[in-house]
């Protein structure tokens, strides 16, 4: 997938607006989904400056909140979901280390988080899912958040 078309994911999951009672509902969601296809992922909604919701499900480890952490660092500073600066740095050629100067014990770009956005204000959180390869990570996360804005 190209980055454009990740920009364009992310553009179209766009809320007018986000509350902790929509974290828990996306939550709720990714679990959901989660348990019924019995997929080893841990996930994190984190909203303003707090995670508001967070669960490790069976065959997941502590590094899954450690990968967790360092993808949600990468949104947090580019404000782009992480599969977006994966696939910008494969198509440039390079790493988020050497372009972008971060260190690699802080930021991670691989697939598996996704900013949350809202209409006027940008950013306001983070969805993060760890366990699986980091574009089934990315696929997840947008699956949630597909079915949150635009529930059937």
């Amino acid at each position: 997938m190209a980055s454009q078309d990740v920009a364009a994911q992310e553009a179209a999951l766009t809320f007018e607006r986000f509350t902790h009672r929509d974290a828990i509902a996306l939550g709720d969601l990714l679990r959901e989904d989660a348990l019924a296809r019995e997929l080893p992922i841990a996930f994190d909604i984190f909203v303003g400056e707090r995670t508001v919701y967070s669960l490790a499900l069976p065959g997941t480890t502590p590094d899954n909140h450690e990968w967790i952490r360092r993808k949600r660092n990468s949104v947090r500073r580019f404000a782009k979901s992480s599969f977006r600066i994966n696939r910008e740095q494969a198509e440039r050629g390079t790493s988020i280390h050497d372009s972008k100067a971060v260190p690699e014990e802080e930021f991670a770009g691989h697939g598996g988080a996704v900013p949350i956005l809202v209409a006027g204000l940008g950013p306001v959180g983070v969805v993060t899912v760890s366990g699986l390869p980091g574009y089934l990570d990315h696929a997840t996360v947008i699956a949630a958040l597909t079915r949150l804005r635009y529930p059937a």
